[in-house]
């Protein structure tokens, strides 16, 4: 990780990343997971409730971010190769902090979970950012109609070979299969070891998200565009986005552990429809005052992200009297859901101190 001084930056994008991971970082830090409000949780399997708009809220602004940061330098294409591999590193960087924290809480190299969360944005990432660079927003928007129709395809009518049929259940659908063919059932998901929520295949539509991202930036960047018209679009675009997602969901059902088509389309609009909104009050209208503390998460996500896995794991280790910090200042004065929730609040605002403290020193921290 290396500290840069902080360059100017899209605020309502930093606002919204920021809200975006401070969500994360709640969800994921449940007091006691055994209660847990409905809309803090993740759907079953199919649906989607507002914690699995968190991740895919996330991976669009990775794309919004990849036109922001590299625009000026994508206009030369001396410049691309040389891109290309900081990507490259990066993806590799984030991939081995994923594995390193792994091993860290759970040494156990036989059971080592590959796939996941920061997994999944390292390739997003990657893969967007070649695409970005060496593609036209014409072809990525063909890539996006292909990945999200081969994609269901493949999954709605393609057999598996396990079952002999076509299969959307967690444990028989084509992504699943192909998560235990190539990882075998010891590195997947600990909760399953048969499926993994951020497998291989369904990577594939994650790469369509971050495409949704690009466009949807290269769209902002626009400078032939009044800001009101760009915002009125945006909030088409989303609306649209959002009823085809449901009209298709029919058929293909909004699930986020697959990843479906119309989970992308779904969220993708959502997405869209909060940064136009965001632009609009931030960046056109100025209603800046309130911004600070979610910048202070979204200037540093990915900080906030990993610290998230070492705040409370030791914060949990504190005991006195043989009872937990938990178990004393949360679980004896609230009720069990109620404690919950406070709980992974204050660890949110633990975590907010330490980015605030880069902020205000106006430190990014790069991975």
């Amino acid at each position: 990780m290396t500290a840069l001084t902080q360059k100017p930056r899209l605020l309502s994008l930093d606002v919204f990343r920021g809200v975006t991971v401070a969500a994360m970082i709640l969800v994921n830090n449940p007091g006691d997971w055994g209660h847990i409000y409905a809309p803090l949780e993740h759907s079953v399997w199919n649906g989607c409730t507002p914690t699995d708009l968190i991740f895919p809220f996330f991976l669009f602004i990775v794309g919004v971010s990849i036109v922001y940061a590299m625009e000026s330098k994508a206009a030369v294409a001396a410049n691309h190769t040389k891109m290309i591999l900081s990507a490259l590193r990066r993806m590799v960087l984030l991939i081995v902090i994923s594995l390193t924290i792994h091993i860290i809480f759970h040494p156990n190299f036989a059971h080592m979970r590959f796939p996941g969360v920061l997994q999944r944005i390292a390739v997003v990432y990657f893969i967007c950012t070649v695409l970005y660079l060496k593609t036209s927003q014409k072809t990525r928007d063909w890539l996006f109609v292909i990945l999200l129709v081969g994609y269901y395809v493949v999954m709605a009518f393609v057999p598996v070979p396990d079952t002999g049929h076509a299969s959307l259940d967690p444990t028989t659908n084509m992504g699943a299969w192909i998560d235990r063919a190539v990882f075998s059932t010891n590195h997947l998901w600990s909760e399953s070891h048969t499926w993994d929520p951020e497998g291989l295949f369904g990577t594939l539509p994650a790469i369509a998200t971050g495409l949704f991202g690009i466009r949807v930036g290269s769209w902002l960047k626009r400078k032939d565009r009044e800001d009101s018209v760009k915002v009125k679009w945006m909030l088409i675009y989303g609306v649209v986005a959002v009823v085809l997602g449901l009209l298709w969901g029919q058929f293909f059902p909004i699930n986020k552990a697959l990843w479906s088509s119309t989970f992308v389309l779904y969220t993708g609009g959502w997405a869209t429809i909060a940064l136009g909104i965001s632009y609009w009050l931030i960046d056109v209208k100025g209603y800046k005052r309130f911004t600070p503390p979610f910048v202070a998460f979204g200037a540093n996500a990915i900080t906030a992200y990993i610290l998230s896995d070492f705040v409370p794991h030791y914060l949990n280790k504190i005991t006195i009297g043989g009872s937990s910090i938990y178990q004393l200042i949360f679980a004896s004065h609230f009720s069990p859901f109620n404690a919950s929730v406070i709980y992974a609040g204050v660890l949110v605002l633990l975590i907010w101190l330490l980015m605030w403290i880069l902020y205000i020193r106006k430190i990014i921290i790069k991975v």
